[in-house]
């Protein structure tokens, strides 16, 4: 840490002993230069205020944004605002995805991917690492998936419609006066303004739908907006509307983990596996726990708008009141047709089978009287949703002629709901034989379960179980003040400007409520298979299932009961009861939790210019108290209280832990631009910072996740916070070079790098936890009538401080053709790992010979990321194409378990493959107010493949594949009006 702070304190004063030995020159230099060097002071003071400027068009928008990127002090990217229809493009995500340095991801967390930007993250850095703003300011989120829930500090970009911006910024270095919470950088959404517009009254509206080629549905899609501002500028209001409604079908074959075959087993005697073999971590035979059919339809319903009132009473002084609200309502369906390996493999014979080293690659089970080989979940999650809003009241007042002040007050608020799960858990295929045969990481796996899969047979389906958590409400909230000042200096060399500020917010983070439903035993639901309960009608999976994943076998036209049939059959047979028996209550203690910081800062920036100089210095100081509560069957902290409702998964009670904590940091600043030529073409930069992140709340905080072990003696596993950990702190630098050879013309090359303390990766702890299953009933091997607790032994994988470095380099080619055409190119190298904290675990239990929580690459880190776009416009034609590749990225934590009878090991490192996304668009001027425009997504219908690396957890295999998944394609067809 020592050496980290005096490395970039080095950096600093060596630059800025530059810049006084050219202040030392300056002052030798004639009136002209002197001239030139204010005339350079005032374009550095100018590009601190980013343009805002109205322009139509891509070669326009092209040129606004280049010439905001050359004259910024700082190293920024910049997209400015394009006529509606120009750009590819449904929310923020995507207007910035063709920009170097910058990845998209398309999901939030473990879910899997979809057909839509949902983060954005900058340089091969974790969305966490990027801080998103809104006009300059902090913006709550929240996640529709129930297992996004837990909380990252990334803000989903699905909230945010494309037609809300004027300009979005990509800073990639940081200065004291931007705030903190981006340690790879921040992106800051800017919004249109009522006295930006030209005309006195302006409407523009888009009318239109989407066509989604999977479901086959289409649905309309609408925006508008309405500004007038008075005769003199001076007062102006704007409304802007939207609401865009798309379904979405996604289908997928997932293995949700894998298995090694345990000792004693009847596969393992079969096999001729010894002892010593089986749950070894090195010589174990590991297979897929539950090959699946994957069947995910929703509507995605994005509704929302925006205010925004603007007042200068007087030329020195404006007011601003802004307000935004944003809703996707995302009610959806969820179907996993597997093949029951996890438990029943370890205990069939195999007619054959195939090992490759140490994994199972293929095997034919027969069937046996009784015994099922499948087990079908379906989940049905009607009013999942997630929002965002703010509002915010600004004041600019210029106080004197060199002296400026903007004051803000705002609250924002955001939430990600899940009020209910309506599930079933069938076991199928009973007496029926099964196989299944692995492919690569290329291709999904072939797998067969015999029987006609295409119907309901209640002869060989029988209830499982009932499970899936009820009234989860994730919310999160902050209310903020700040002041900044500005005193521009008029004779005092090469200083331009002083800046100051302090802000001060409140934020809280909260699960409050949570419900985990079970099979209601006073029914006569307990009795399996029991046909005289279950719907006699069902419907079935899509003919085109899987068409294109590229699977070679697998069951299709799967039955399933409808939405309707599962709230119907929940209605009755699920118990989501919550009372003051603690014997009964359904109250689920693992998901709530409660999180609340208090963010200080106060920072000081000088700027300075010369003659073909400019640049900025300063520094930052950020306090945090963090006051995080979190739950627990038995007293974790020596602050705590007795928790309430009472909950059947706690009969004997459980407790509110609470922990607090308080740190400060300063964080220095340093950038310096240079013209290294005559006309300002060729640009030279480089910054040095230190920059902080907060760790992401479900990391401090979030749910407590387990994996019930399946007998008496075993041991399960789970996933789990850990509110000790220290805040990430990276000291950054960047050093880039760019050549402004036309108007629309840019060569450019960067090189970065981070050194990031306190990064976090995952280790291992112990802990005491009720076994759900073996409690109610759940196994027929130890069965439990009375429901008795069951309390098991739970090894915990929780998030660990450890290092970590990222490096890369940014190639960049912006190339105009002609007056019509243009073309882009960039290219970005990322390569990161982290190091240290603790080790890791063996699958059987035993601590891991040299594999640190650390000894893998940092998350969302994509090696290679390429975007290629070219476009045509004249005065009625415009048309566009964009493909961006994005390298494999690790994911997160998959599981690994001993068959049903042994321990359970959830840290096996996951990964995204690398894709490629295409998209198009094209548009038709008809006249000053009617135009149409054209876009389709996702035009080369990706599969995204993800694998798992047993060899990064200690184990004896390589990479197998995990899950693949394709979304189909999205085309929007829209009329555009404006007055």
């Amino acid at each position: 840490m020592n050496y980290r702070k005096t490395l970039l304190a080095a950096s600093i004063i060596t630059s800025l002993c530059a810049t006084g030995a050219l202040y030392a020159q300056d002052n030798g230099q004639d009136s002209t230069s002197q001239t030139q060097q204010n005339e350079t002071k005032a374009k550095a003071k100018d590009a601190k205020t980013l343009s805002t400027v109205m322009v139509t068009g891509i070669r326009a928008s092209q040129q606004l944004s280049l010439d905001t990127k050359k004259d910024s002090v700082s190293h920024i990217e910049v997209v400015s605002a394009v006529d509606i229809g120009k750009l590819p493009a449904k929310n923020v995500a995507d207007t910035i995805a063709q920009l170097p340095g910058v990845n998209i991801s398309d999901a939030a967390g473990a879910e899997g991917g979809f057909d839509e930007a949902d983060r954005a993250s900058i340089r091969g850095s974790a969305p966490s690492l990027t801080l998103t703003t809104l006009n300059g300011h902090t913006v709550a989120s929240g996640d529709w998936f129930i297992t996004g829930g837990g909380g990252s500090r990334s803000v989903s970009y699905a909230m945010f419609p494309s037609e809300i911006v004027s300009q979005v910024v990509v800073h990639k270095g940081s200065e004291a006066s931007l705030l903190e919470g981006g340690a790879a950088g921040s992106i800051d959404i800017i919004t249109r303004k009522p006295l930006e517009f030209g005309k006195q009254f302006s409407a523009e509206a888009s009318v239109g739908g989407v066509y989604s080629d999977l479901p086959g549905d289409s649905k309309p899609q609408f925006s508008g907006l309405v500004n007038w501002k008075n005769s003199d500028s001076t007062f102006g209001v704007m409304l802007q509307g939207f609401y865009e409604d798309r379904d979405l079908q996604r289908d997928g074959q997932e293995m949700l983990g894998y298995s090694y075959i345990p000792t004693g087993s009847a596969l393992a005697t079969q096999l001729g596996l010894g002892p010593a073999r089986p749950g070894s971590a090195s010589t174990g035979v590991f297979y897929p726990n539950l090959p699946g059919a994957a069947l995910f339809t929703q509507e995605r319903k994005r509704k929302g708008g925006a205010i925004d009132l603007e007042w200068k009473p007087l030329d020195n002084l404006t007011f601003n009141l802004d307000g935004f609200y944003s809703k996707m309502d995302a009610t959806d369906y969820n179907r996993n047709y597997m093949l029951r390996l996890r438990d029943k493999l370890p205990g069939d014979t195999l007619s054959s089978y195939t090992l490759d080293g140490n994994v199972l690659t293929s095997a034919v089970a027969q069937g046996q009287e009784g015994v099922s080989q499948g087990i079908y979940d379906m989940i049905s999650r009607p009013g999942e949703s997630e929002s965002s809003a703010y509002v915010t009241l600004d004041a600019d007042w210029k106080a004197t002629q060199d002296l400026n002040f903007k004051f803000q007050g705002g609250y924002t608020r955001g939430t990600g709901n899940t009020p209910t799960q309506d599930v079933m858990e069938m076991d199928t295929g009973y007496g029926q034989g099964a196989s299944y045969s692995m492919n690569g990481l290329g291709k999904p796996l072939n797998w067969t379960l015999g029987g006609n899969n295409s119907v309901y047979n209640p002869a060989t389906v029988g209830l499982d179980w009932i499970f899936g958590d009820q009234d989860v409400h994730v919310i999160d909230k902050e209310h903020w003040f700040q002041a900044d000042g500005e005193f521009d200096f008029d004779d005092a060399g090469p200083l331009s400007s002083l800046q100051f500020g302090a802000r001060y917010a409140k934020h809280t983070h909260d699960s409050p409520t949570a419900i985990a439903q079970g099979p209601n035993f006073a029914t006569d639901i307990s009795t399996s298979p029991n046909a005289t309960i279950w719907p006699a009608s069902s419907s079935n999976y899509p003919g085109s299932f899987a068409g294109d994943l590229g699977v070679g076998q697998m069951p299709g036209g799967i039955w399933y009961w409808t939405p309707a049939q599962l709230a119907a059959l929940n209605a009755v047979y699920a118990n989501r009861k919550v009372t003051n028996d603690p014997g009964t209550s359904r109250f689920y203690p693992n998901d709530i939790y409660s999180m609340s910081e208090k963010n200080d800062a106060a920072y000081m920036q000088v700027n300075f210019a010369g003659d073909r100089w400019s640049g900025n210095a300063g520094v930052r100081y950020v306090g945090t108290t963090e006051d995080i509560g979190y739950t627990s069957p038995t007293i974790q902290e020596a602050s705590y209280a007795q928790g309430t409702p009472p909950s059947a998964f706690y009969p004997s009670g459980w407790y509110w832990n609470y922990y607090s904590h308080h740190y400060g940091k300063l964080l220095p600043s340093f950038n310096l631009k240079f013209n290294l030529n005559d006309d300002g073409s060729l640009l030279a930069r480089f910054a040095a910072s230190q920059t902080l992140t907060r760790q992401d709340y479900g990391q401090l905080a979030g749910f407590l996740s387990l994996s019930d072990p399946q007998s008496p003696t075993g041991e399960g596993s789970g996933s789990g916070p850990n509110p000790r950990l220290k805040p990430i702190l990276s000291t950054n630098f960047d050093a880039s070079l760019e050549w402004y050879y036309s108007e629309r013309g840019l060569l450019s090359a960067s090189v970065y790098a981070m050194d990031l303390n306190n990064y976090y990766d995952y280790g291992t702890t112990t802990g005491t936890y009720l076994n759900n299953y073996l409690t109610y009933g759940g196994s027929t091997t130890y069965p439990n009538p009375s429901h008795t607790p069951v309390y098991s032994n739970y090894l915990v994988s929780i998030p660990v401080n450890v290092n970590g470095n990222l490096k890369g380099v940014e190639l960049n080619w912006v190339q105009p053709i002609g007056e019509h055409f243009g073309t882009s190119v960039n290219y970005t190298y990322s390569n990161g790992h982290s190091s240290g904290g603790t080790y890791l675990y063996n699958a059987d239990g035993t601590q891991g010979t040299g594999v640190s929580a650390g000894n893998r690459p940092l998350f969302g880190t994509s090696k290679n990321t390429a975007n290629l776009s070219a476009f045509f416009e004249n005065k009625q034609w415009n048309a566009r194409i964009n493909y961006t590749y994005r390298s494999s990225f690790y994911d997160g934590m998959m599981p690994v378990t001993t068959g049903s009878l042994g321990n359970t090991m959830p840290l096996l490192p996951y990964y995204q493959a690398g894709a490629g996304y295409l998209s198009f668009s094209a548009g038709y001027t008809l006249n000053d107010h009617v135009s149409f425009s054209f876009d389709a997504m996702n035009l080369n219908n990706p599969t995204l493949r993800y694998y798992v690396v047993g060899s990064q957890a200690g184990l004896g295999f390589g990479k197998v594949p995990e899950a693949f998944y394709t979304n189909g394609r999205q085309y929007y067809l829209t009329v555009n009006f404006k007055l």
